[in-house]
């Protein structure tokens, strides 16, 4: 006798404000540096939204907020700004425990203007 499985989504299982948050953070954490995790965990969250509503609310087309958040999509970070802030959260930078491996240093690079040190 074989087990039947269904397809995990996400989706079924945000239903506060803070289960989106803890998706998003798990995904963050757990992305490879591509973007394609947190990227899938976003349109996870904003699946469990109306989309019309969200991408009014985000400042964006419909089609383009689903072709940005799609398998195939590669949302630019102010799309991914808008999406976050509309969800009523926001994307925070924090230290990693292990850098990647041969980034420079703030010594080692030019640095914008007026900017003296990192």
């Amino acid at each position: 006798m074989s087990e039947e499985y269904r397809e995990f989504d996400a989706a079924d299982y945000v239903e506060t404000k803070q289960d989106a948050r803890g998706l998003l953070r798990a995904a963050a954490e757990e992305d490879l540096g591509d973007g394609a995790v947190l990227r899938a965990a976003l349109k996870y969250v904003a699946q469990t939204q109306n989309m019309s509503a969200l991408a009014r609310d985000a400042g964006l087309n419909r089609g383009n907020l689903y072709k940005a958040l799609s398998e195939d999509g590669n949302p630019t970070l102010a799309t991914l700004l808008k999406v976050t802030r509309a969800l009523g959260l926001r994307l925070r930078l924090e230290p990693v425990e292990n850098p990647a491996q041969g980034m420079p240093s703030a010594k080692h690079r030019d640095l914008p203007a007026g900017i003296t040190s990192m």
